[in-house]
């Protein structure tokens, strides 16, 4: 490492830990003092990143990083493609990585500012987070910088609507045709993709099960078919009533026959539902407000009112942990801490363990082995 002069400015050398030599010019002899010993510092902490690699733009990591993405789901994949094309990109597209840090706080408020809910905020920053992951991985950056950030907080949405037995059957009167499809989601808690991606094939009446195996996704625009949001297939049991309305939909159709279709036999689409079926439908029953993702919840919530186990809840919802569905239905569990409590009481009780007490409730006579 050295300081010298060339001709009215100060040069600073100085070999990087790849054995490359670097140098840089300053005005002040003082300034390239302090900038050798900041890389110095940095090298013997084990903090030192390529300043060349510093100035890759932001856009160049973050196409990169996107490139290694294919592993996703389309629908990820597209979701991010539009969080980077709208949010990121314009902003940040030129900017070096070694100088996105310091305008972090400030793009973040100037989302917020934009009418983006606290939700929408928090996914591009989660796409801005994982491209400054690759950064790190690929040694263009140190540090995450998002790490430590104040993000807005998610505002808690209204409580979930859960439908009774009679409102269902009060909804399904009123969606006509669509009765059955309306009875399916609320009984079996299959996603709207699932459930219209369902196939002849897939309704097992010998054994009263659905078998989730595929997904519709709708990807700017266009239906894909893949797998189900947690990438694994479930079994789905049938309620008896509904694997015999079911018999009437599949029986003699080509097993690999979509089961509810629109109108003119293709694939059902959420939009054109919600406008024709859905919302009509909805007004009829007086169920105003009511989401086609609330039949999930209602399924959830008919399940748990039969003392359903949690672990069989999410094995039918598709969960990917009983800890997720605890957390978003646990709280229609009813308290039964001291029902067990009295049971285990009792139990103890029987085995000795608690000396006898007396009428007063005091306890009886001990005899020690002074007694003896």
């Amino acid at each position: 490492m050295s300081v010298e002069k060339r001709g009215d400015r100060w040069r600073a050398r100085y070999r990087g830990p790849d054995g490359r030599e670097r140098n840089k010019s300053f005005r002040r002899k003082l300034d390239a003092q302090r900038w050798l010993a900041d890389q110095k510092v940095r090298m013997s902490r084990g903090e030192w990143v390529d300043p060349a690699a510093l100035r890759v733009q932001f856009g160049v990591v973050a196409r990169e990083w996107f490139d290694g993405t294919l592993h996703l789901k389309p629908r990820t994949r597209s979701s991010y493609r539009r969080l980077l094309d709208l949010r990121l990109l314009p902003r940040w597209e030129h900017v070096p990585m070694g100088k996105v840090a310091g305008h972090l706080p400030e793009w973040i408020s100037e989302l917020a500012g934009t009418g983006l809910s606290a939700s929408q905020v928090r996914q591009a920053v989660y796409v801005f987070s994982s491209v400054c992951q690759h950064a790190i991985r690929t040694g263009r950056l140190l540090a995450n910088p998002v790490v430590g950030i104040k993000l807005p907080k998610l505002v808690p949405s209204g409580e979930r609507r859960f439908l009774s037995h009679a409102e269902v059957a009060r909804l399904a009167g009123a969606a006509g045709a669509y009765g059955t499809f309306i009875r399916t989601l609320a009984y079996t808690g299959l996603r709207w993709g699932e459930a219209t991606a369902l196939r002849v094939r897939d309704v097992d009446l010998d054994r009263g099960r659905l078998d989730v195996r595929r997904a519709f996704a709708d990807i700017d625009g266009q239906l894909v078919e893949g797998k189900p949001k947690t990438h694994q297939s479930r079994t789905v049991p049938l309620l008896p009533a509904l694997r015999d309305e079911l018999r009437a939909l599949v029986v003699e159709r080509n097993r690999d026959a979509l089961v509810f279709t629109a109108p003119e036999g293709g694939p059902l689409r959420v939009g054109n539902f919600r406008q024709r079926v859905w919302s009509p439908a909805v007004r009829g029953a007086g169920l105003d407000g009511l989401t086609i993702h609330g039949l999930r919840h209602t399924a959830a919530s008919l399940y748990i009112s039969a003392c359903t186990p949690p672990k069989v809840v999410q094995r039918i919802l598709g969960h990917a942990s009983v800890v997720m569905t605890m957390d978003l239905y646990g709280h229609l569990y009813p308290d039964e801490m001291d029902v067990w409590a009295a049971r285990l009481n009792e139990v103890a009780s029987r085995s000795g363990v608690w000396p006898e007490r007396g009428q007063n409730g005091s306890v009886g006579d001990v005899e020690t082995e002074n007694d003896q």
